[in-house]
């Protein structure tokens, strides 16, 4: 099999039906996009979700002199009820879920307050703020352990408020992973519309060159001589899509992860260039193999037809 007479009928073949190769690659182009994008943002969902479940607490905020819940009759939190409260977390019942737990007194809590938000300093009074405990479960992607600890301390004297952070942050979770969805059916459809492409255009291109086709058939030409060159003319145009699509994803990440959101969102984990390269050789590889597959079975119908 001449390698470089198969080329040169591939490549002539692409020019000869340049508009329908601009629609394959920009098919391919847009529908490997959405999918490198969704495997990205699937990536950052399982980085973030770890990240935060690691970090994730249940505060128990206690009451002080202006607090206004049922609970907090009595004023400002005392040493006993802050004992008291202790005790409860190192109870037979709590303990096994509590990793461990920080208390952060009213001055602590007022020092740090200011710190962060110092146009509060002046309208803030230290026996104004709440003294909480910061309690770390052992296992807090599991939501017992977590609705466990919060009915234990919820309606209790002294106590203000139980805020448990994962309960904040799961509903985003399940935000981004429905956008994740929708993006991976995007792709699909994409997907299909540039398999269907692919095998429209080798069609097209058998039909223009039957001729030729007939000739090689007549000299003895293998069927495997035959088909190699339509399948290369699928290949390449995915494989420049591919190429572009990787691109466009490199792009997304240094300029929109590593350059933007990194810098303004604070010391979170973000997907990085390791992982978009796994991503590229991923959707390069998805590339070939489907137009390949598509154009193979394609100009295999049209030769039997």
């Amino acid at each position: 099999m001449n390698f470089g007479l198969i080329m040169g009928e591939a490549f002539s073949g692409l020019r000869r039906n340049l508009s329908m190769v601009v629609s394959v690659i920009l098919v391919t182009f847009v529908s490997l996009t959405f999918v490198g994008a969704a495997i990205l943002m699937q990536s950052q969902i399982s980085t973030m979700r770890d990240y935060f479940q690691d970090r994730a607490q249940v505060d128990v905020y206690l009451c002080s002199d202006i607090s206004s819940a049922d609970t907090c009759l009595d004023g400002t939190a005392d040493d006993e009820k802050i004992a008291e409260l202790e005790d409860k977390l190192n109870s037979d019942t709590l303990n096994p879920l509590i990793q461990d737990y920080r208390f952060e007194s009213q001055a602590e809590a007022y020092k740090l307050n200011v710190e962060n938000f110092p146009e509060t300093a002046e309208s803030l009074r230290e026996e104004w703020t709440n003294a909480v405990f910061h309690i770390t479960l052992v296992a807090p992607d599991d939501p017992r352990n977590a609705e466990a600890v919060v009915e234990s301390f919820s309606d209790t004297d002294g106590v203000e408020e139980v805020s448990n952070q994962m309960a904040y942050l799961q509903p985003l979770f399940t935000a981004l992973t429905i956008a994740t969805y929708i993006a991976v059916g995007i792709a699909a459809l994409m997907l299909i519309s540039a398999v269907l492409l692919i095998g429209t255009t080798i069609r097209l291109s058998a039909y223009a060159r039957r001729r030729e086709v007939g000739i090689m058939r007549l000299v003895g030409a293998s069927n495997r001589a035959i088909q190699t060159p339509f399948v290369l003319e699928g290949v390449i145009a995915a494989f420049i899509g591919s190429v572009f699509a990787s691109g466009a994803i490199v792009a997304m990440v240094h300029f929109g992860v590593t350059g933007y959101l990194a810098q303004r969102m604070g010391p979170v984990p973000w997907v990085g260039m390791p992982e978009a390269l796994v991503v590229v050789v991923v959707i390069v590889a998805l590339g070939v193999l489907l137009s390949a597959v598509s154009a193979g079975f394609a100009i295999r119908r049209w030769l039997r037809a």
